[in-house]
């Protein structure tokens, strides 16, 4: 009898945490680094988001969002957080969210959004979700639309599932709200996600899992404070032990999803590791702690400004998380062996546009147009010509080609081309300084939430009052960003 409450206590023990001994560091394993994914449900949807398009070169594989929402919705606000981006999805300014990936992107502030085009993206929303609506993961599609290439991007929105990771064995009823947010609706979500990402996989292990593969790591050695808890977990398959090569997928629980308040649930029964462990996946589930607020991922700015971009403090320690573990081996793509494409030349000269063509290059599977230095195409061109819109007339432009193989490598610039836009000149821009609260009553912003967006660019430009000032740049007709003129 004492044996047998000895063991159901060690049972219990390690159930709530693994408390009954110490963390180990997280070891560094032969990790194939061209197939890390990343998926996540709620906040951590949010912030798979985030990490796929911040560091699209170590997450370029792909990433699965459920009942999340577009990179950098919030903008810094938890007005935005808990209105636009979760019950009022109207509000949401997506074509300003590219403008600003794609800017950021040019400033090194995130990776490279090439590195997208080959992504495999999976999208779910339950079809009741009563949290996170489903006009959000909507707005996540459109986003990604801007650089993934449509065929690659799987949106489910088809099952009366409520605001949860779905599995098809485990949690509470489908239609069910509350903790621990795992709901069974009879569908593999785990699976299919991973599927996607992956191509077929073999059948999963359906029987009792090692409980040896089951790891609690030190996460302070990445990370102290900032909303994330000492430890976190993950699931090793014995092959990856032994120095098979594997791949890495991230798993980021939701708000009041963490070890501390649901514990080894979310680890342990979303199905995951069911497929992990036959098909050599490494599964890294990084843990909140209950001083983040909600237990969330920081997706709006509660820990850091730059919580979105690459020096956000949760975004640093997941990524050398994934570092860590894929250090004992990896695998890159080899170096793109294609020539730049030659014949560039342009034609076609519009007031708004103008046509770059050039000549095919052998064993390119698409090609990426510069203008200026800056890529302006944001899905793979697979012809050789491309029209470039959205420029101002009477304008001296520069364009160059590079040739991208099936790695999605590019080649060397092509020579460049040049061409002058026809038309008038733009007159000079105009600029405005004053009240947030006058701008609205000139009509050269609106408020919504009780904040004031910029007309055309839909900037936030802070609180609505007389206190808060911004000058306004005239770019177009209707169309203010914030800025100054020279």
């Amino acid at each position: 009898m004492k044996s047998r409450l000895l063991s159901t206590f060690a049972a219990i023990v390690a159930l709530l945490g693994g408390a009954a001994y110490a963390a180990v560091n997280l070891p560094q394993l032969n990790i194939d680094t061209t197939q890390t994914t990343v998926s996540g449900l709620s906040s951590g949807g949010f912030m798979a988001a985030q990490l796929h398009v911040a560091y699209s070169a170590t997450f370029r594989k792909g990433a699965g969002i459920v009942a999340g929402g577009p990179f950098y919705c919030a903008e810094g606000s938890i007005v935005n957080a808990t209105g636009r981006c979760m019950a009022s999805p109207a509000g949401i300014p997506t074509s300003s969210l590219v403008s600003t990936t794609n800017s950021w992107a040019s400033q090194g502030i995130i990776d490279p959004v090439v590195n997208l085009q080959g992504s495999k993206v999976y999208l779910f929303s339950g079809s009741i979700d009563s949290t996170v609506k489903t006009g959000v993961m909507d707005a996540l599609k459109t986003y990604y639309n801007s650089f993934v290439p449509a065929a690659n991007v799987v949106y489910k929105k088809d099952i009366a599932a409520e605001h949860a990771m779905v599995t098809d064995d485990y949690g509470s009823a489908c239609s069910t709200k509350g903790s621990p947010y795992i709901n069974d609706c009879n569908f593999d979500l785990a699976g299919a996600m991973l599927a996607h990402f992956y191509g077929t996989l073999n059948p999963r292990n359906s029987g009792t899992l090692p409980a040896g593969n089951f790891v609690e790591f030190n996460q302070s050695q990445f990370i102290t404070g900032h909303g994330m808890a000492p430890t976190g977990w993950a699931y090793i398959p014995q092959a990856c032990t032994a120095g098979a090569q594997c791949r890495v997928h991230v798993v980021l629980h939701g708000c009041q999803q963490n070890v501390t308040l649901v514990q080894q649930q979310y680890v342990r029964n979303t199905g995951y590791n069911r497929w992990a462990d036959s098909n050599n996946l490494v599964m890294i589930y990084p843990q909140t702690s209950t001083q983040a607020t909600n237990s969330c991922w920081d997706w709006w700015g509660y820990d850091s400004a730059s919580y979105a971009r690459k020096s956000g403090p949760q975004m640093v320690a997941i990524k050398a998380m994934v570092d860590q573990v894929s250090a004992g081996g990896t695998t890159t793509p080899p170096p793109a062996a294609l020539p730049a494409p030659t014949g560039v030349s342009t034609s076609n000269a519009a007031a708004s546009s103008m046509t770059v063509n050039w000549n095919a290059v052998s064993g390119a599977a698409s090609y990426n147009v510069y203008r200026n230095a800056g890529k302006v195409n944001a899905l793979p061109v697979t012809g050789t010509s491309y029209s470039d819109t959205g420029l101002a007339a009477a304008t001296a432009y520069s364009w160059t080609v590079r040739a991208v193989d099936g790695n999605n490598l590019e080649s060397v610039a092509s020579t460049a081309a040049a061409g002058t836009t026809t038309g008038t000149p733009p007159p000079a821009a105009t600029c405005t300084t004053a009240s947030n609260y006058a701008h609205t009553m000139a009509g050269r912003a609106y408020v919504f939430g009780g904040y004031t967006y910029a007309n055309g660019s839909a900037q936030n430009m802070g609180l609505w009052n007389i206190y808060t000032s911004r000058t306004l740049k005239l770019t177009g007709t209707n169309y203010y960003v914030i800025g100054t003129c020279p």
